[in-house]
């Protein structure tokens, strides 16, 4: 072969070469590299913070900056409440909160320390519960969202001890934080625990022996370890979620297993075909390896558009979920063929069994469940559609009644010290702090007190408003507390906040709002603006991609509202369950809201995953398209089309979705509440696409379409003639001469 010859091979034909001659030298190197990602990676967990669910340029940052660079309030609050049956006044409880004032008064990580104890009589009025056994002492952590919350829990280590009849209980934000972390770090290895095992069981009954299930185990493994080296990467420039480590282990497995399926299947079918080991592989890797790297290229642009968003938790999952993808691409493409050539006939020890449908290779093709399924469905085509979209609707109809929050103490077990100290504030003390408001006035030069109290008197005449503190001046600057009985994410909170920010600010002073309510009405907004921007590049992304395989118009918009569609069972679920409160909660405590970071977060990776089984099933029907399967008019080549793709494709769909759906649902079992809700909303979400979408729908819709999925008007055809990715029949990468060398050398390596 010339040089020149040698230089245009494609490059997925190069890697099956290479692959076929020194396959020890692949696992070798990807060895190696997964070892040194590990080293540097596997330590992330100890630079990740639970937090970035605000927007940083929102007038409630900005103003809780201004509190803690000028009026020293700290970071994030400690909480410790002191109670005694016998009251907050006796000895023991006096003398324990002393102690707690004094410890904290000396530590170099906090900034205020309040008490019921020592705080002026108007402030420390607030601070006792309402039965009169309990007060608080209230403590500004400095150290910034990533190390406050560590600071915090050090502290609470040392004083929340009981003794002498008095307990003391750590809670507030910096304590929700650490509790958060600790927490998501052992949910992270109750899922491993419970998904590896799982999924390796039902890969060996797939692949059909313990070493061939192995291989997508170890792809997965590279995965993570690789997108634990870019997330440790990344902290060194800025801030990322500790949450981005759940969807890294999950999403590493499950899309491992997913390409390796595709390539491991794709090779049994072409031997099933007749060819031999080598052609076989290299057939598979230029077609089946093309398409998981337009796969991948799809889910990771998906994801990528959560960097959009201003929060940086949504910005973090962006980190983790490119990373990942690119790495389980890569170990797939390296790894896969290499194992396929060492184990040989190990891959297939149970060769002949029907695993998810897989055709036995005497079996004809049209045999099939799959194959006679499709053509039930389009002989069906309109009573099954409509079917399965109003089934779709009326299960997605309870996200129309949605009601946004922002993640609070209740994300924690019911167990959590933090937890604790919430429900007590909330049920046993007059003046709950978290529904608070906090009034930042950045220049009050010239100002006096009559300009504060009539701004005091007017914003105490908003509905709900229980008092104005006076104010705090501080070099120039200002800051009032509004004591607010409004519930908080309630229509009547956010009325609340419209109506304070109606009222002109102290000598018609400009003044900036925050507390919880404030930063969850700024994080509701901050998605809500950029939404349709960053649906509508989606969109766009995913359309001009999808044409650029199919060459189509009518593919790229079905395979969009389609996957929307596949979405609504996922999104009216978590609204029904985690909102409404139906089966419980499934264990969480629900508040009435969601959080509304974790639609945006589901919809983006759940998107991506659904146009993973979208490319896995067009591009194979379009290379029977392509290669004229079938006879008569386009509607029977087109239907004969569909049935071929999705009886060779679709058992590779339907077995990646249950091991993908596997992986997703160990999340269910996470004891932070909004975790276990983007658990259930991703297996929801990979079931339905993965059967009632593409198993149903699909076919149903082409069906329908006949020979029009696959037109587009000639000055798009040309367009896709030069740039197009072609999977048809030309595909196959070598000719006849070279077929037979390679078989003649796989004959001669099986006889050493």
């Amino acid at each position: 072969m010339t040089t020149h010859n040698r230089i245009r091979r494609p490059f997925l034909q190069r890697v099956a070469e290479l692959a076929i001659s020194t396959p020890r030298r692949f696992l070798a190197i990807a060895a190696m590299i997964t070892v040194a990602a590990g080293i540097f990676g596997v330590p992330v967990a100890k630079s990740l913070c639970a937090c970035g669910f605000e927007d940083p340029a929102s007038e409630s940052a900005t103003a809780s900056r201004m509190l803690v660079e000028k009026f020293d309030h700290g970071d994030a609050q400690l909480l410790l409440v002191v109670g005694s049956p016998d009251g907050y006044r006796s000895p023991a409880a006096e003398a324990t909160a002393g102690r707690i004032v004094d410890e904290l008064s000396r530590s170099e990580h906090v900034a205020t320390v309040g008490s019921a104890w020592t705080s002026p009589p108007s402030v420390a009025a607030g601070m006792v519960s309402t039965d009169q056994r309990a007060g608080l002492v209230v403590a500004g952590i400095t150290g910034g969202e990533s190390d406050s919350p560590k600071h915090a829990k050090e502290l609470a280590d040392r004083l929340a001890r009981d003794g002498d009849g008095v307990t003391v209980r750590a809670g507030g934000a910096a304590m929700v934080n650490a509790q958060i972390t600790e927490q998501s770090q052992r949910d992270l290895l109750l899922m491993e625990s419970l998904a590896i095992p799982l999924s390796f069981a039902v890969l060996v009954w797939v692949f059909g022996g313990l070493l061939a299930a192995a291989v997508p185990v170890a792809v997965g493994a590279m995965a993570v370890i690789g997108a634990l080296a870019v997330l440790r990467g990344v902290t060194l420039f800025t801030d990322v979620s500790i949450f981005a480590l759940n969807l890294s282990a999950a999403l590493g497995l499950a899309l491992a297993i997913d390409y390796t399926l595709l390539l491991v299947s794709r090779y049994r079918d072409e031997l099933s075909d007749g060819a031999c080991r080598d052609h076989a592989l290299v057939t598979t890797m230029t077609t089946a390896g093309r398409t998981v790297i337009f796969s991948a290229s799809i889910v990771a642009l998906s994801m990528a558009m959560m960097a959009l968003f201003p929060m940086h938790f949504l910005k973090s999952f962006a980190y983790a979920g490119v990373a990942t993808v690119a790495f389980a691409a890569a170990a797939a493409l390296l790894v896969t063929p290499a194992a396929i050539v060492l184990l040989g006939d190990r891959l297939d020890p149970l060769r002949g069994r029907a695993a998810f449908g897989r055709h036995r290779p005497t079996q004809p093709v049209e045999a099939t469940f799959l194959y006679r399924w499709t053509k039930a469905v389009m002989r069906r085509a309109v009573p099954v559609g409509l079917a399965v979209v109003t089934l779709m609707l009326v299960l997605g109809a309870p996200f129309l009644g949605v009601e946004w929050g922002f993640p609070d103490d209740r994300v924690l077990p019911r167990d959590a010290s933090a937890h604790q100290v919430g429900d007590r504030l909330r049920d046993e003390f007059a003046n709950d702090s978290a529904t608070a408001v906090t009034v930042v006035v950045p220049d009050s030069t010239g100002l006096g007190a009559a300009d504060f109290s009539r701004y005091a008197a007017d914003v105490s005449s908003v509905p709900l408003v229980a008092g104005v503190s006076a104010p705090t001046v501080v070099d120039s600057s200002a800051y009032l507390t509004v004591a607010s009985t409004a519930p908080l994410f309630s229509d009547d909170s956010q009325h609340q906040l419209d109506r304070i920010h109606d009222v002109s600010g102290p000598g018609g002073r400009d003044v900036l709002l925050t507390g919880t309510a404030q930063v969850n009405s700024d994080s509701v907004h901050a998605i809500t603006s950029r939404l349709p921007v960053v649906l509508g590049l989606i969109a766009l992304v995913m359309f001009v991609l999808l044409f650029l395989l199919t060459g189509s118009l009518a593919i790229p918009l079905k395979a969009l509202l389609l996957n929307v569609l596949s979405l609504t069972a996922a999104f009216g679920a978590m609204v029904w369950i985690f909102q409404d409160g139906h089966l419980g909660g499934l264990g969480t405590t629900t508040t009435g809201t969601l959080v509304a970071n974790i639609p945006v977060l589901l919809f983006c990776i759940a998107f991506g995953l659904s146009m993973d089984y979208e490319v896995f099933l067009v591009s194979r029907i379009r290379e029977f398209w392509m290669s004229g399967a079938g006879n008569g008019s386009a509607r029977l080549r087109n239907d004969e089309s569909v049935a071929l793709g999705i009886a060779r494709t679709g058992r590779v769909v339907t077995a990646a979705a249950v091991v993908m759906s596997i992986s997703f649902a160990a999340l269910i079992a996470a004891e932070v509440s909004f975790m276990r809700m983007f658990g259930l909303g991703l297996t929801l979400a990979v079931l339905a696409d993965a059967t009632l979408i593409r198993m149903a729908l699909m076919p149903a819709f082409m069906h329908l379409m006949g020979g029009w999925n696959w037109w587009a008007p000639q000055w798009l055809t040309r367009i896709h003639a030069n740039f197009g990715l072609d999977h048809g029949s030309g595909s196959r990468a070598h000719d006849d001469v070279s077929e037979l060398q390679s078989c003649v050398s796989t004959q001669m390596r099986s006889d050493r």
